[in-house]
C-alpha cells in the first residue's frame, strides 16, 4: 500500500553481493526526507547496489502522505543485516537506535538536530561493522545540532571524531560530476559540464576569522594530497590542480597581504615535490573561470565560501559534498535544509541522486 509502512514479510529476501549504501535524511524538519524519497524512486543505482534509509519509518510515511509529487512507494522496515536487494517501489528503512519522537517540519528544533545525529550514529555503525560500504547524508541544520547539545559544526567533523581523528584529518570537497554531452548546450556552455570539477577546502565549517587564523602550509598540502587522490580515483589519470590565492589579485606582491608568499606558495612547492601537477597561487576571481573552461580538474580553496559559491553557481543541484581523509566513504547533498520550501513538493532531488551515484563510484574505485 503506497504512502504507508508495509510489512517486511511481504517482500521476499534475496541475498545479494551488491554494496550497501546507508542513506540518512539529515534533519527531518527540512527537505532531506523529500529528496531521499524522490531520489530512491528515480535512481538507477538499485541495479548495482543495495540502498537503505536510516530513519523513522513513520516519519517517512507521513512525508509521503503529506507532500505532493512524491512517488507512490511502500516504506518497509528491515533489519541491518537484511540482504535483500533494493527496488524503486519499496523504501527499505533501518530504524535509528534512538527514536526521538515527532520533529516539527519546517522549523528549527533540538529534536531535529538529535534525530539527524541518531540516524548518523547508526549509518556510521553499519559501515564499521561491514554492513554498509558508504554513507550518503541529507542536509542538517547547524543551529538545530547546537540546540541538541552538539558542539560539532556538521557531518564532516562528527565523522572525523567518531573515527577517533581530529577535525583537521577530514577535508570537505565539492564535486561537480561530468554532465551528459547532450545536456550541455541546454544548461551550460562551460567545459566543466563535460569533464567535472572538484574543489577541496583547506579549512572547514568555521567563521572566516577562524579559518584565516587556522590557514597553514600543512593544511593546504593535506587538502591538495586528498584532492589529488580522490580525483585520480575518479578520473583514472593524474589530475591538473590549482591552488587559489587568498587575497585580492593574489596579494599584489604583498600589498594586499602576505599569505600567498608566506603560506600558499610554500604549500604549492611541497605539492609539486610530491609529484602533483599543481599550479598557484592563482587569484580566485579568475581561477574558477579558467577551471570552468577546462583548465583544471581540481581546485584547493582556502575557505568555505571561496569554493562553495562558484561551484553552486556552476551547478548547485548537480554538486556533491564528499568527505576526504576518513577511513570510510561519505557523500552528501550540496544544499541545505531549505526550511522555506518544506512540504511544497518543489524540492529538487538532483543533488541526492548525484550523491548516491558518486558514493557507489567511490566504493567501486
Amino acid at each position: 500500500m503506497p504512502h504507508a509502512v508495509a510489512s517486511a514479510a511481504s517482500y521476499a529476501i534475496q541475498p545479494s553481493s551488491r554494496p550497501v549504501l546507508a542513506i540518512t535524511c539529515g534533519d527531518p524538519a527540512g527537505i532531506g526526507p523529500e529528496v531521499v524519497l524522490a531520489a530512491w524512486a528515480a535512481t538507477k543505482v538499485h541495479s548495482r547496489a543495495r540502498l537503505r534509509v536510516v530513519a523513522d519509518a513513520d516519519m517517512l510515511a507521513a512525508v509521503l502522505a503529506d507532500v505532493p509529487g512524491l512517488p507512490a512507494v511502500d516504506v518497509v522496515p528491515v533489519q541491518p543485516d537484511d540482504l535483500r536487494p533494493s527496488t524503486v517501489d519499496a523504501v527499505l528503512v533501518i530504524a535509528p537506535d534512538r527514536l526521538i519522537g515527532p520533529v516539527p517540519r519546517g522549523a528549527i528544533s533540538a529534536a531535529g538536530g538529535e534525530s539527524a545525529v541518531a540516524a548518523l550514529e547508526v549509518a556510521y555503525a553499519l559501515t564499521r561493522r561491514g554492513l554498509a560500504q558508504a554513507i550518503v547524508t541529507g542536509p542538517l541544520h547547524k543551529l538545530a545540532l547546537h540546540m541538541a547539545g552538539y558542539t560539532v559544526p556538521g557531518h564532516t567533523e562528527w565523522l572525523a571524531r567518531a573515527c577517533g581523528l581530529p577535525d583537521s584529518a577530514a577535508s570537505m570537497m565539492l564535486w561537480l560530476p561530468p554532465q551528459a554531452a547532450h545536456l550541455v548546450q541546454a544548461e551550460s556552455q562551460s567545459a566543466v559540464a563535460t569533464h567535472g570539477l572538484g574543489v577541496v577546502h583547506a579549512t572547514l565549517h568555521e567563521s572566516l576569522q577562524h579559518a584565516l587564523a587556522h590557514l597553514s602550509v600543512d593544511g593546504i598540502v593535506q587538502a591538495g594530497l586528498r584532492l589529488a587522490a580522490l580525483l585520480t580515483a575518479i578520473l583514472k589519470r593524474q589530475p591538473r590542480i590549482a591552488v587559489a590565492a587568498l587575497n585580492p589579485h593574489g596579494g599584489e606582491s604583498g600589498l594586499f597581504g602576505d599569505e600567498e608568499a608566506r603560506i600558499i606558495a610554500p604549500a604549492v612547492e611541497q605539492l609539486t615535490r610530491a609529484g602533483l601537477d599543481v599550479h598557484g597561487p592563482i587569484p580566485a576571481d579568475t581561477l574558477f573561470m579558467r577551471a570552468s573552461r577546462g583548465g583544471f580538474d581540481g581546485i584547493v580553496a582556502q575557505y568555505h565560501d571561496q569554493g562553495h559559491i562558484p561551484i553552486k553557481l556552476l551547478g548547485m543541484h548537480r554538486a556533491v559534498n564528499i568527505t576526504l581523509g576518513l577511513p570510510l566513504v561519505r557523500t552528501s547533498v550540496a544544499h541545505g535544509t531549505a526550511l522555506d520550501i518544506v512540504g511544497t513538493g518543489s524540492a529538487d532531488p538532483a543533488s541526492m541522486l548525484a550523491a548516491i551515484e558518486v558514493a557507489l563510484d567511490l566504493v567501486n574505485a
